[in-house]
């Protein structure tokens, strides 16, 4: 069976709905962990450095996932082991009440969940802004090099984060850039379009593996034109360059080599642009407290 999630929906009504969604690099030039203003980029110097085990490119055109229309991008090294850990132990250490039990996961929002599609005026809380938002804001676009993906976004950086936890054999109104860090463990992502009578075909027309540590962006007609989700199994099998589309950027290819995947605890961060924010709802507490 499959899970899909839809992400112009309040998390309060993620459980089963459609989601519209939309190399180890080869950059010789590996960029930093650069503390950047919200729109403005690092100088190109301090994109070529390298931050121990993250490994980001000079530019996104360098990790374009080229299976896919021009609009998808996986890094696999953007955070360290260290990192993932940390993070991993943040999310731990949140109040149970932070916690929402959906049907096939666990879910976190933060600041906020939404209310009728608004957002309460909060900024998210360090461990979720550094070093991830800071990196995927000196990330240059492979069109226009002096700008970020959330350049053209209502706040010019990410507000909201969901974090969803998915245990073995599960599955899972924003500006339409979706940038979504995995953790713990690696598993497939399945990209879906609809038959001519309306229909899902059940047959993915992508397989995407998202392995920890990495980021995937996903923009533009990838956004808004397929459904993703994920197979309710413990294991993705038949894995191979000719199955998945970000084979060449993988990490480690060798991993996969008997084409199988088995599955263990993943958590993944996906940052959004929510476009509209109460600041009353903030003021007067109207969104609740989590």
């Amino acid at each position: 069976s499959l899970y899909l999630t839809f992400p112009t929906s309040p998390p309060t009504l993620l459980e089963f709905a459609l989601h519209k969604v939309g190399r180890r690099t080869r950059s010789h030039s590996p960029r930093a962990n650069y503390q950047t203003p919200y729109n403005t980029q690092p100088p190109r110097e301090a994109r070529k450095m390298e931050l121990g085990a993250v490994n980001l490119p000079t530019s996104l055109e360098d990790v374009r996932i080229t299976k896919l229309p021009p609009s998808a991008f996986y890094i696999a090294d953007f955070i360290s082991e260290e990192e993932e850990q940390a993070i991993l132990q943040k999310i731990a250490d949140a109040p149970k009440p932070r916690w929402k039990q959906l049907t096939h996961r666990r879910l976190q929002t933060w600041p906020s969940d939404l209310v009728q599609n608004k957002l309460i005026d909060a900024p998210l809380p360090p461990w979720l802004q550094e070093p991830v938002v800071s990196r995927i804001l000196s990330l240059p676009r492979a069109t226009v090099p002096d700008s970020n993906l959330f350049t053209e976004s209502p706040h010019q950086r990410p507000n909201h984060v969901l974090i969803n936890e998915y245990p073995p054999g599960d599955g899972p109104a924003y500006h339409p850039v979706v940038c979504t860090v995995s953790l713990g463990a690696s598993l497939c992502l399945n990209l879906y379009q609809s038959k001519e009578d309306g229909a899902l075909d059940p047959e993915p027309v992508w397989r995407i593996l998202q392995e920890p540590r990495s980021l995937l962006i996903t923009t533009d007609n990838l956004y808004t034109d397929y459904l993703h989700g994920i197979a309710d199994t413990d294991e993705d099998v038949e894995l191979s360059a000719d199955s998945i589309v970000n084979w060449d950027l993988l990490r480690s290819k060798d991993h996969y080599a008997t084409g199988r995947n088995v599955r263990a605890t993943r958590t993944s961060l996906t940052y959004r642009d929510v476009m509209q924010v109460s600041k009353l709802g903030a003021k007067f507490g109207l969104f609740g407290k989590k």
